[in-house]
This record gives C-alpha cells, sequence and structure tokens, in this order.
C-alpha cells in the first residue's frame, strides 16, 4: 500500500529522539515531553511517556522523529508497527489529516479506529467535542454496530462524525447522527402507493 505524500503545512515540533521499548515508543527528554504534551502528543503511562504509534508515524514523515540505536525510516517503523496493530494504516491516515487541519486528536473510547477530536485551540482547556472513527472504503461494518456506535457517542455529548478513508488515502468526514422514525398506528398504507 502507498501513503500519500504528507500534508504541506506540518506542525512545528522540535525534534523528538526516542527509543522502542516492545512494542511501545517512549520519550525520556522531559523538556521535550512537556512540549509533545501541551501540542497534544503522547501521554504518560506510569514512568514512562509514550507515544502513540500514529502519533509516531506522524512525526516521522514530517521528520521530527529519529529512534535511538536504529536507522529507521517512515517504511521501517511502518512495517515494525504493522506487526503490533494491522489497522495502522487507518489510523494513521485519519490522524494525519485531523493534524493536518489544526486539530488536536487523542485516543478514542475503544469504538474501533476513532479519536477524541477537540476544537481548535480547546485542547486542555474543554473536553473534545467530537468523535471522530475511521473506517476505510469497502469495509464490511454492519448498520447495527455503526448505529450503536453512534448511539454512544450521542450518550456522551459529542457529535459523531466518521472519516471514510478512500482508496487514495484521502479521508472525507461524515456528520452521523441518530434518526428515529414514528410509527403511525393508524397509518398502514405504503407511502408512493
Amino acid at each position: 500500500m502507498s501513503v500519500p505524500p504528507a500534508p504541506e503545512k506540518q506542525e512545528e515540533v522540535q525534534a523528538v529522539e526516542a527509543r522502542i521499548s516492545g512494542s511501545r515508543i517512549l520519550v525520556d527528554d522531559v523538556r521535550v515531553q512537556d512540549e509533545l504534551r501541551t501540542r497534544g502528543y503522547g501521554e504518560k503511562e506510569g514512568d514512562d511517556y509514550v507515544l502513540k504509534p500514529y502519533e509516531a508515524l506522524y512525526l516521522m514523515q514530517a521528520k521530527r522523529l529519529t529512534v535511538k540505536g536504529k536507522e529507521m525510516t517512515f517504511d521501517s517503523l511502518f512495517e515494525f508497527l504493522l506487526k503490533h496493530d494491522r489497522n495502522i494504516m487507518t489510523r494513521f491516515l485519519v490522524y494525519r489529516d485531523l493534524k493536518s487541519r489544526g486539530y488536536v486528536a487523542k485516543e478514542g473510547f475503544g469504538f474501533g479506529d476513532d479519536f477524541r477530536v477537540y476544537e481548535r485551540g480547546e485542547y486542555e482547556k474543554k473536553p473534545a467535542k467530537y468523535v471522530v472513527f475511521g473506517v476505510s472504503e469497502g469495509a464490511n461494518v454492519s448498520a447495527k454496530d455503526f448505529a450503536g456506535a453512534v448511539e454512544e457517542i450521542e450518550k456522551m455529548g459529542k457529535d459523531a462524525v466518521v472519516a471514510v478513508i478512500e482508496r487514495r488515502g484521502e479521508v472525507i468526514y461524515y456528520k452521523a447522527s441518530r434518526m428515529r422514525f414514528a410509527q403511525n398506528k393508524h397509518d398502514t398504507s405504503i407511502p408512493g402507493k
């Protein structure tokens, strides 16, 4: 699968040196951790500061990430991460597109390849407004699962947005919401007949 080129405008982050421990990508420098946190990258897990795989790919593509002791390119990092997450490409493409539009996207609530997305300038100030979940074009998603995810997202007070990844790697967004049709007990006719 070929990766579409990075968007022209990349968010500037100082160079990040990370190390790989198992399947995790760790950042040790406390000053770099602080900058990453304020820009919405990574999170503290115990004593470690961990970048999500899609964040690492984004920073690698932007030429802002190096891996200690390894000569890694975007492709080699992608191949490594693919062994641990078969949906890494979907997550990366949606994440990259959201970042290129100026949003902060954080790990979602477990609806598949989903992200909590904050309005521009509201990260760490207000809760996420959207939950964006990615679906690759041609993927089989049952209507029941789709409707269930939208219903759960709306119960949290968030707007549900579906990010459809086309075969060329472009991302198209659709706002999703529940719609209930009222049933009229007295009307048994079929509309249009």
